[in-house]
């Protein structure tokens, strides 16, 4: 089989493109359509934030411009590769090269340090960044041999941030990624995401039920029943130290 080639973005390109994306699930006679045709392109260094409420088809969104999941019908492409075609082996490829992930719980390895939990992504990444280097990125410099059980929850948080970018994706998905943690953690949190795609230029796509959040964006998609039911564009981008809820 011929190696597929995920090549990197460059700044005129759509990173995503999305047409007619519908995803069915089936649960035993039961149908549950989590997508309904979504029409979508997401650009290099967009800063996107998804709103919606629970069940209205954000996260099977996230997961399928991830390469965790794959649509029952439509088509989407990361730049010109069609990710819809592609197999698991090409899948684990992109999201391995190009897609960092953040999600609500950190997923951290106990056992393992905050260095020691960055470095198992560099093994399998091409181009990765030194550990400390992702680290510091993401404020905690000072922390690298201290255990999740010795970090709060926002470094536990920041640690995940970190383990996602050393990779140095294209793209950073987070779902809900300040949904655990209190107001000032998670502003914290958000500041780490806002950096990364300010200085390294990478395109987030960012989960919440928080609409103050939305003041960050470039863009706010909002979802309800399965498709994209609102689109805004913020008059002026806010930091993080400017919005509160």
């Amino acid at each position: 089989m011929t190696e597929t080639v995920f090549p990197r973005p460059e700044r005129a390109s759509a990173v995503f493109v999305a047409r007619g994306l519908t995803k069915i699930y089936r649960m035993g006679e039961a149908e549950v359509h989590a997508l309904r045709g979504v029409d979508l392109e997401v650009m290099p260094g967009e800063f996107i934030v998804l709103l919606g409420p629970s069940g209205s088809g954000k996260s099977t969104l996230l997961n399928i411009l991830g390469g965790l999941d794959t649509p029952t019908a439509g088509e989407v492409r990361f730049l010109e590769h069609g990710l819809t075609g592609a197999d698991e082996t090409e899948l684990t490829r992109y999201r391995r090269e190009h897609v960092g992930f953040v999600f609500q719980f950190y997923n951290l390895i106990p056992s393992l340090t905050a260095r020691e939990n960055v470095t198992l992504v560099t093994d399998i990444a091409a181009r990765p960044m030194a550990p400390e280097e992702a680290l510091e990125w993401v404020g905690l410099g000072e922390r690298l041999d201290h255990f999740p059980s010795q970090l709060s929850g926002g470094e536990q948080q920041r640690v995940a941030i970190a383990r996602a970018i050393v990779k140095r994706p294209d793209v950073l998905l987070c779902d809900e990624p300040t949904g655990a943690l209190d107001y000032e953690t998670g502003k914290l949190v958000l500041e780490v995401i806002a950096r990364i795609n300010s200085d390294l230029g990478t395109t987030a796509m960012v989960i919440t039920h928080n609409a103050a959040i939305a003041g960050m964006a470039d863009r706010v998609l909002k979802l309800g029943n399965g498709r994209i039911v609102g689109e805004t564009r913020p008059e002026r981008k806010l930091t993080p130290a400017e919005i509160s809820w």
